[in-house]
């Protein structure tokens, strides 16, 4: 993978979402909705609190750091997702969250 390409990172994110979706039009008969997706993504948060819990030896939990793992990177999907689905680009907002706090130091 190309590291250094957000764009496409970007692209596949929201092509996976779409294949998502098309398995909750089968299972459900319409699409998540953004506040379903909201509490996906806040619900995957949570497990990455648990995760480094685990990781720090202070919750013990059986292959936490595979999990830990893929919950980061599932953790910047969702963002990636939300954003989208908001009409918000995403790396403008990384870009000037970096350049404001940036100037606070």
């Amino acid at each position: 993978m190309d590291q250094n390409n957000f764009d496409g990172i970007i692209k596949r994110s929201l092509a996976i979402r779409e294949k998502y979706h098309g398995l909750e039009r089968q299972h459900h008969g319409t699409e998540w909705t953004l506040e379903e997706d909201a509490l996906a993504y806040l619900t995957d948060a949570g497990l990455v609190g648990r995760d480094i819990m685990s990781h720090q030896k202070r919750w013990l939990k059986k292959d936490s750091a595979v999990e830990l793992e893929h919950k980061l990177g599932e953790n910047i999907w969702w963002l990636i997702v939300l954003a989208d689905r908001t009409g918000i680009d995403i790396k403008e907002a990384l870009d000037q969250f970096l350049t404001k706090t940036e100037k606070l130091f």
